[in-house]
């Protein structure tokens, strides 16, 4: 498994780092031991963090309320839970990879 990678009881925990105020919301690559995601909004008010909720949930296909911040959410190396055992986070570096 990844190190940004972690499944436990209740779904999967990702480390992220988040590039704000990107042209578009998609996945860099690997930051470190952390998934690299650049997100379509400025980091001010919730809004860096909004997006990458939105971003994370459509492309896991998940409820927006599966997908938490757990740790950093005034920072860019975040802790994310995805609260949905079914989803295929993985995926979305294989995903970048192919591109």
């Amino acid at each position: 498994m990844s190190p940004w990678l972690r499944r436990d009881a209740g779904g999967w925990l990702l480390a992220i780092h988040v590039q704000p105020g990107a042209k578009k919301s998609e996945v860099a690559g690997l930051h470190g031991e952390a998934l690299k995601i650049r997100v379509a909004a400025p980091p001010v008010e919730g809004k860096a963090n909004a997006a990458l909720i939105a971003y994370l949930a459509k492309a896991l296909g998940v409820p927006k309320r599966a997908v938490t911040v757990q740790k950093g959410e005034a920072s860019r190396e975040k802790l994310v839970r995805v609260s949905d055992r079914s989803a295929d986070p993985g995926a979305l570096l294989a995903e970048k990879s192919a591109s």
